[in-house]
């Protein structure tokens, strides 16, 4: 049983989308986000928004400015916004976007696998992310606890990415594997920070 994709999907999948260069896709946040939708299918958009409702409807706006900042490269700065208004504007960004089609079926099988069997591996990967602020841990943690294991696991793995210096053991990574089987991901979710592994 997979998921829809092979790759990284949901928020932490729109975290990408914020990269050294992401003002040349648009002007503004909300325009890179939009821009990146009528290309993906129903299900990438489903993906998101049910990451971004489960989101806001369980964190405050302080934990949220938190993750998206972790789990983005450049993530615009949250002066004129907070966590909880960017979130919900990608929520509305999703609903814009399937509002256009006629039939939007939903997210089945693998796709609807929150992680909650698997949330006390989850958060011991969190704890053990030393390369992560204890600030970002703790948003992970609440994100693992308050949203789901599943959500949390793919944040932190886009974090990992963002740190530079971060290294991973070979046992870490192993685990990060055995995590990523069980919540189905595709081949290229965890591989994505496999280069962070400590050379033997």
């Amino acid at each position: 049983m997979q998921r829809f994709t092979e790759f990284d999907f949901g928020i932490s999948w729109v975290m990408g989308f914020f990269h050294q260069d992401w003002t040349c896709e648009g002007d503004t946040a909300a325009e890179v986000v939009a821009q990146h939708f009528p290309e993906e299918a129903d299900e990438e958009v489903l993906a998101v928004r049910r990451d971004a409702r489960t989101l806001v409807d369980n964190l405050p706006p302080e934990t949220l400015e938190v993750l998206w900042t972790a789990g983005a490269e450049y993530m615009p700065g949250f002066e004129r916004t907070t966590g909880s208004e960017w979130t919900r504007t990608v929520i509305g960004l999703c609903e814009a976007r399937l509002s256009s089609k006629a039939d939007v079926r939903p997210l089945t099988g693998a796709d609807l696998e929150d992680g909650s069997a698997h949330l006390d591996a989850v958060v011991a990967e969190i704890e053990q992310a030393s390369f992560l602020d204890a600030e970002v841990r703790e948003a992970l943690v609440d994100c693992a606890q308050r949203c789901t294991p599943d959500l949390a696991f793919r944040v932190l793995l886009r974090a990992a990415v963002n740190v530079r210096g971060a290294e991973l053991s070979p046992d870490q990574y192993r685990r990060m594997e055995t995590i990523g089987s069980a919540l189905h991901y595709g081949e290229f979710v965890v591989d994505g920070v496999k280069y962070l592994v400590e050379e033997p």
